[in-house]
């Protein structure tokens, strides 16, 4: 059973500002989100979900259904703050989004088969969808509660225009994941690495730390994980108005009550992404190098 690439497309980016889901990065005008899903059609992938909003479908139709027709089968999928589970109220002044594990509980009646979640403007590299595309595919794997993330080691996911979040991977000797520990305001300073701790301040880092960077491997078994999950947390948050529930937290709290497993698969793909406007120009001139290599053509979809 070939894998579903889920793309959760429908936030801003409020650091960086604007769609930045489509901005060009690419020599024949492709957006980061373009090589993703080139890769995933290489790694076997059959179908590509876009999670979006309602007010930006006529852009995503607009660029990727037709380039698309004949590649992929495509699929949107709207995610709007009324969307949640019968018999939940908020508080009606909210407007922040939920997060991304209610990103992933909105495809719930969509998707039956394996699939991978991954964010829009990120860029993971081709070798990383095929291993994860090869987990997936393994036939104890398939109907199970045995999930897969892919790891990149922290100094390959550095911003050299601010700190960045990310989740530190905590894993077993057979590589499965115990925790993912986030760490916020993780800084490069020249070659040192450290994270900002409140009551240690700065706690230095190796670089060779497997981070998350929200490259996730489900079965549709997670669905009604995220929809428990969701509940709750609505219930436990009803009139807080900027609280939202993240992927690394629901899968967490599965792994610690033994529900759930999750292999940890490194990649030795470089991860860039366009975390800040000033992250451009670095990714620009990485898809350079790549199509100078012949990883990838000058046109992905001529």
């Amino acid at each position: 059973m070939k894998p579903t690439l889920l793309i959760l497309a429908a936030g801003m980016g409020s650091r960086y500002g604007g769609l930045k889901q489509m901005d060009q990065v690419g020599p024949s005008g492709e957006a980061i989100i373009d090589y993703s899903i080139y890769d995933a059609i290489r790694a076997g992938f059959e179908k590509v979900t876009f999670i979006i909003r309602k007010n930006i479908e006529k852009e995503f139709r607009e660029v990727f259904e037709n380039k698309l027709r004949g590649k992929i089968e495509t699929e949107f999928i709207f995610q709007e703050l009324e969307m949640v589970p019968e018999g939940i109220s908020y508080s009606s002044e909210r407007v922040k989004p939920w997060g991304t594990a209610h990103a992933v509980w909105v495809a719930r009646d969509y998707i039956r088969e394996p699939f991978v979640v991954i964010n829009a403007d990120d860029f993971y590299g081709a070798g990383s969808y095929q291993t994860i595309a090869d987990y997936l595919m393994q036939d104890n794997i398939v109907n199970s509660s045995n999930y897969g993330m892919v790891g990149y080691q922290v100094r390959h996911t550095l911003s050299d225009f601010g700190s960045v979040t990310r989740g530190v991977c905590e894993a077993s000797g057979e590589d499965f994941m115990k925790a993912v520990v986030e760490r916020t305001e993780i800084v490069k300073e020249g070659q040192q690495i450290f994270y900002i701790d409140k009551e240690e301040g700065k706690v230095p880092l190796s670089g060779d730390e497997l981070v998350s960077m929200n490259f996730w491997g489900f079965t549709p078994t997670i669905f009604d994980q995220f929809e428990r999950a969701f509940s709750e947390f609505i219930k436990e948050n009803a009139e807080k108005l900027k609280n939202e529930l993240f992927i690394p937290k629901v899968v967490n709290d599965l792994v610690a009550r033994d529900i759930a497993s999750v292999k940890v698969l490194p990649s030795r793909d470089q991860w860039f992404g366009v975390t800040y406007r000033e992250d451009k120009p670095v990714a620009i001139e990485h898809i350079r190098k790549l199509v100078e290599q012949g990883v990838y053509p000058d046109n992905l979809w001529s």
